[in-house]
């Protein structure tokens, strides 16, 4: 159920460009004012803890986002035209996003791949993908081609970490993305956006 309402919230938030969850509202609060390395709440600089302010928060790789159940560190992307066997459709490229997602909360947090998504574009061509490792037409949760990408679902224990890979297959002549995640509450609220923003590195 909750990972079919993750999948909604995506087609929803498809045209107004923001990642997607499905979790529990559970025992968890969101940071203070704490002011991150780069002199801003809620601005990054790719060294420090970024908290939204206002509804949002833009991070850059190496930064720490404070989302209401978790945090999520973009570590490294790049770019190529391979990955663990799997070659990318005609005109595309696959972009692969190391990120580091930590329980913050009381209560364990189910995980979903559709709650990271990548986007890209401007001037009124944005748009965005999910992870590989579920399918974009049904939303079926796909097993993953490497042991080093992180599953469509999993669940994170109190205080537990983990790092993983999240893969994408995007259009081959776009450079600069970014990684969103919307707090996403099972009531049918939302709360803040988060953006990651980067350039990955060609392989």
């Amino acid at each position: 159920m909750k990972r079919w309402l993750t999948a909604l919230l995506a087609l929803v938030l498809a045209l107004a460009l923001t990642g997607c969850g499905g979790k529990d509202s559970g025992g968890g609060s969101k940071g203070g004012a704490n002011v991150n390395s780069g002199g801003s709440a809620n601005v990054g600089s790719g060294d420090g803890d970024v908290y939204a302010e206002d509804g949002w928060a833009e991070g850059r790789i190496g930064d720490t986002m404070h989302t209401y159940w978790f945090n999520y560190t973009v570590n490294s992307a790049y770019t190529c035209g391979e990955f663990a066997g799997r070659a990318a459709a005609e005109d595309c490229k696959l972009l692969v996003v190391e990120i580091t997602v930590k329980n913050t909360i009381t209560s364990s947090v189910e995980m979903y791949d559709t709650d990271f998504q990548a986007q890209w574009g401007g001037s009124g061509e944005e748009d965005y993908r999910l992870p590989i490792t579920t399918d974009p037409e049904t939303y079926e949760e796909l097993d993953p081609i490497s042991g080093d990408q992180l599953p469509g679902t999993y669940s994170l224990g109190v205080n537990q970490e983990r790092t993983g890979l999240l893969v994408y297959e995007v259009p081959a002549g776009e450079r600069d993305f970014s990684i969103s995640y919307l707090e996403a509450f099972e009531e049918g609220d939302e709360g803040d956006t988060f953006f990651v923003y980067f350039t990955p590195e060609e392989r």
